[in-house]
């Protein structure tokens, strides 16, 4: 099935049920009035939000209604918990390699991950909204995974279990603010604004057998600008998979329902598939020429990220966000 979140009910947004094809939805506040409530009590809700699916596809659902990406929120408008992993190999060491940073041996058997800001994420047409370019506007094309409660302690195989929703985020990133928060050896806050998730969530059983391994096989398109530019291979070159993310979150601390963990900026070897992001971009420029080219994003840019299934179909809806200047108070 596929869920999303309408902006109305307040900061949680309200919950639906969306069709395979996202054409039509339908409210699901007689089984849950948000995400995070049904996600709280998942074994019994899950089920009886499947009815509602089967039934919406079979245009059997009372009070069905075409779906307005513009109305949508993020399907978690805010989570407890959003935490980031960086896992592709590919990426991690050619940013570093640019910086003149080698990756510590650690990496390849103990994945990277941050805490990420959850307090609030863009709706899939939202603005994303900056104070100044010279910030360093960036994407992050990446695959998010969103669980039930997670004991401590639980090993990969355990945590597996725990993957109840798939999406997309848009994590989005101010790359000339990461040095100086780096330099400090605390990690990143100012450099992580808020960012934005796709249309809707869907359950495993939507990806067939393009979800094997704790990995989604499947490339991850990004356009800017109207413009291809990059769809690598999300299976390919993942050193963690996410059941293995997941565990790692949770060696220390439980992880609360709806938390939110994301895979890192999507990339390959194969440098011919593109890049997830800019400052991948760049870095290949770098590597090949000397000097990076593209510059970062600019106001009015628009970036659009989505993943199609083989059969060409878009699963989760595309996040299409124009950048735009944030007036200050």
């Amino acid at each position: 099935m596929k869920l999303g979140s309408l902006k109305e009910g307040g900061r949680d947004g309200t919950l639906i049920v969306v069709s395979r094809d996202l054409s039509r939805a339908v409210r699901a506040t007689g089984v849950a009035r948000t995400l995070q409530i049904a996600l709280e009590d998942w074994s019994n809700i899950a089920p009886r939000l499947d009815a509602l699916s089967d039934a919406l596809n079979a245009g059997d659902a009372d009070g069905a209604f075409d779906v307005d990406v513009n109305a949508l929120a993020a399907p978690l408008p805010r989570a407890y918990e959003f935490v980031d992993g960086s896992a592709y190999l590919p990426h991690v060491e050619r940013v570093r390699r640019a910086r003149g940073v080698e990756v510590p041996e650690s990496f390849y058997v103990d994945p990277l991950m941050y805490q990420a800001t959850s307090a609030g994420f863009y709706g899939p047409r939202d603005a994303v909204r900056v104070v100044d370019e010279a910030q360093g506007i960036d994407l992050e094309a990446e695959i998010v995974v969103i669980t039930d409660d997670v004991p401590m302690a639980v090993t990969p195989e355990q945590a597996a279990a725990h993957i109840q929703l798939i999406g997309l985020v848009n994590d989005v990133s101010l790359r000339n603010l990461i040095p100086g928060e780096l330099a400090k050896g605390f990690g990143f806050l100012q450099s992580k604004p808020r960012s934005a998730l796709s249309p809707v969530f869907v359950t495993p059983d939507e990806l067939d057998d393009a979800w094997s391994g704790s990995k989604l096989h499947l490339p991850l398109l990004t356009h800017i600008n109207g413009e291809w530019f990059g769809a690598p291979e999300a299976g390919v070159d993942m050193q963690f998979n996410f059941a293995q993310l997941i565990a790692h979150a949770a060696k220390t601390r439980p992880l609360s329902a709806g938390t939110i963990v994301g895979s890192g900026t999507i990339a390959n070897e194969d440098t011919s598939k593109g890049a997830s992001c800019f400052a991948e971009k760049r870095t290949v420029e770098a590597l090949e020429t000397g000097a990076a080219i593209t510059p970062f994003m600019s106001f009015g840019d628009v970036v659009r990220i989505e993943m199609l299934n083989r059969d060409g179909d878009s699963i989760f809806g595309a996040i299409e966000q124009r950048i735009e200047r944030q007036p200050l108070p």
